[in-house]
């Protein structure tokens, strides 16, 4: 009889364990959408909003020297254009940050390989053919390649694969050096849907493996 007890108590503080950890998970879920949420609107605030007044503010400057200073009013117009393409830029920056819309229109290689072009590591991507990913899975794949694709040096060679086996979708990245991604978001992101994942560095070599079930 003790040692049921004892068995029963073991199982109750596992159980007591594992809700103490999702709370905890949820809670650093929460709070690190939180900070994202704050940094894209500080970005926007202080990037995109100021870029945009200056334009507004050259753009009445233009149009009040189109007669007197044709000159000053076309290098003016040509000072805004410039000041346009940085807007659009950021703003560009700033959606992939929330959600990159080329996991709609062009699939997770595409998002990868425009990750990878931005981080400037030249990245190997061998994704299996199948059927479609929930986008729900494919979001946190890319967002976990993105976390580890942003802290590689520039130049440093990472290989991403994903595969469909036994209905979960399994990624790995694998990079030849020492790259110290946040464990805990990478986690947290894919065990919110259900998955795992593991992170490994050693001398030389940072291995990411995750899984998570098709069905989301």
């Amino acid at each position: 009889m003790g040692s049921r007890q004892a068995g029963e108590t073991r199982e109750l503080d596992g159980l007591r364990h594992e809700i103490e950890e999702l709370r905890a998970s949820r809670a650093r879920l929460a709070l690190a959408a939180d900070a994202e949420r704050r940094s894209i609107e500080l970005a926007l605030h202080e990037g995109v909003q100021q870029q945009l007044v200056g334009i507004a503010a050259s753009l009445e400057l233009a149009a009040g020297s189109v007669d007197a200073d044709p000159a000053a009013a076309r290098e003016l117009l040509a000072e805004m254009g410039r000041d346009t393409r940085q807007a659009i830029e950021e703003t560009r920056r700033l959606a992939h940050r929330i959600y990159p819309p080329l996991l709609e229109t062009g699939g997770l290689v595409a998002a990868l390989r425009s990750a990878a072009a931005n981080a400037n590591v030249p990245t190997r991507i061998d994704v299996a053919e199948g059927s479609a990913v929930p986008p729900e899975i494919a979001g946190t794949v890319y967002f976990c390649c993105v976390a580890v694709l942003e802290r590689a040096p520039a130049g440093m060679p990472v290989t991403i694969t994903v595969r469909t086996e036994k209905g979960a979708l399994r990624f790995q990245i694998v990079m030849d050096g020492d790259v110290a991604a946040d464990r805990l978001a990478l986690r947290d992101r894919v065990e919110a849907l259900g998955g795992r994942v593991t992170l490994r560095s050693e001398p030389g070599r940072t291995r990411v493996a995750g899984s998570l079930p098709r069905a989301g």
